[in-house]
Order: structure tokens, then C-alpha cells, then sequence
């Protein structure tokens, strides 16, 4: 059961399913995933995405057409987002559980991603552009 009990279970991990859609994974360049490959990679799909400002920001980024990026200035704020979309708030050890670099990623209602950058996610990411 783990070290929470499994408090978590039934929120997050029970709706997940065994993909049911056949890959052929021997077809598919996976080199992008290489330790030297993907830093640049994520940077590059973090930067293309589209940035979301202000409050709303589910109903903002459920009505964009691709990734959405949306930073957050602290903790609390990264809690109050993820709150905002029901994804897990908890943080371990000064940053957000499963995030990369400070960004955590994840779908909502739709194949879009969406990208919770954090205050120092750009300069972790070797980006210099800016958000608001």
C-alpha cells in the first residue's frame, strides 16, 4: 500500500487504463528521448506552446487549439492551478511531484498538454524568452 496509505488511489490512479491502442515501437524514432537529446526537446515544446495569463486559465485553455503553457509564481500558486484542473498538488522536497525541471505536464479533456512552468523552469531549461 505504500507510504500514504493509499490516500491517493482512488483520485489519481484508479481512472488510469492499459492502453488498448496496438504501437509498433520498433517504427517509431525514439532517439529524441536520449539523455542528450531530450532536455532540448521538452525546452522546445515548452517554448512552442501557447501561453495562458491571468484567471481562468481552465476555461482558457480548454477553448485554445494546441499545448498551452502556464506559469506559476510560487507554491501556493502552483496549488491553486492544479486545483483548478483536479491534478495533485502535492510538492516533495521544494518542487511539484512529477515535475521536470519545474514544469509539470498533463492532459485536460483533451490531447492537448498542458505545461505548468515554474519560476525557474526557463533558466533550468537553458531558455532565456520570457513570460508574463
Amino acid at each position: 500500500m505504500g507510504s500514504s496509505f493509499g490516500q491517493f488511489f482512488k483520485q489519481y490512479l484508479e481512472p488510469i487504463k492499459l492502453n488498448d491502442v496496438r504501437v509498433d515501437w520498433k517504427s517509431i524514432d525514439l532517439s529524441f528521448l536520449r539523455e542528450d537529446k531530450y532536455p532540448r526537446h521538452f525546452a522546445d515544446m515548452v517554448e512552442n506552446a501557447k501561453p495562458v495569463y491571468g484567471s481562468d486559465v481552465v476555461l482558457k485553455a480548454y477553448n485554445i487549439d494546441g499545448d498551452v503553457r502556464i506559469q506559476y509564481r510560487d507554491k501556493a500558486d502552483f496549488e491553486r492551478i492544479a486545483h483548478q484542473f483536479g491534478i495533485f498538488e502535492e510538492w516533495k522536497d521544494g518542487i511539484p511531484r512529477t515535475a521536470y525541471k519545474g514544469v509539470v505536464v498533463f492532459r485536460y479533456q483533451t490531447p492537448r498538454r498542458i505545461f505548468l512552468v515554474g519560476p525557474d523552469s526557463l533558466r533550468q531549461l537553458g531558455k532565456d524568452w520570457k513570460m508574463a
